[in-house]
């Protein structure tokens, strides 16, 4: 049987609107709109994919933010789109903190953004859906629970708790997250690398046979240990050093070396 490495890959979660209790506050001293609302509730249990067949429930313990709050600069975007930018920590314009409820956060809004302006409208309409997190999942713990179903029986169910994740972004949301879309199933077959239980991800596929296509999709660690420089979706390969290079030009018009 395969033994599965740890993945990488970037996961994401969405917090609905009324759950992520967003508003637009005047800050104090300038009279502007700020931006708040929490993008993450602790101990909330919610169902990723289908918990009782290809999926399980999760749930976000307290503190899972406290280390990449105080190491990581994370931003916040519109719809996960890096071109969005409305706020970075390192900018001072993004504070994030963890209270008894969950990962709250505290964005300036630059109206000179065309975006931002945008994004106030949006929240005012009600077209703006909820809240999402873009994270790397560091320390996760499995455990398997009863869920009493409608028809009153009792089944087993797999419940995952993240202990510690790296944020890169947290993000304003238009859409769902639709859990019988691939982007469901990707996020179901993430956490289940990540697991690195080969025949948990069996089990499920007897229900979703896609999950064994998307495996050789998902990014692998080739070290499992902690990683933490990395940004999702930006290489770290540097290509050839300047001194291979140049003995490769040199083999090629046949210089001296």
């Amino acid at each position: 049987m395969t033994t599965l490495t740890r993945t990488t890959t970037e996961e994401r979660r969405r917090l609905p609107l009324s759950t992520a209790a967003v508003t637009l506050r005047a800050d104090g001293d300038s009279g502007a709109e700020r931006f708040a609302g929490y993008a993450a509730r602790f101990n909330s249990r919610t169902s990723i994919g289908n918990p009782l067949k290809w999926g399980f429930y999760e749930e976000v313990a307290p503190g899972a933010f406290s280390r990449t709050i105080s190491e990581d600069d994370a931003r916040m975007l519109i719809d996960h789109a890096s071109y969005y930018v409305v706020s970075r920590v390192s900018a001072q314009s993004l504070a994030l903190a963890q209270d008894a409820g969950g990962l709250a956060v505290d964005s300036a809004l630059d109206t000179g953004l065309s975006y931002v302006s945008d994004l106030k409208a949006n929240l005012r309409n009600g077209n703006i859906t909820g809240m999402s997190i873009g994270f790397q999942v560091i320390k996760d713990d499995w455990q398997t629970i009863d869920v009493e179903t409608t028809s009153g029986d009792t089944v087993q169910a797999e419940l995952r708790i993240l202990r510690e994740v790296k944020l890169f972004e947290v993000s304003a949301v238009t859409f769902p997250a639709y859990v019988e879309t691939e982007a469901g199933l990707r996020t179901v077959a993430a956490a289940l690398v990540h697991r690195g239980d080969a025949r948990a991800i069996e089990r499920r596929a007897r229900y979703r046979p896609e999950l064994l296509d998307l495996l050789p999709q998902i990014d692998r660690e080739p070290d499992p240990t902690r990683l933490r420089a990395a940004e999702p979706d930006v290489s770290t390969h540097r290509g050839p050093t300047i001194d291979a290079r140049m003995r490769a030009l040199a083999a090629r018009y046949r210089l001296p070396r």
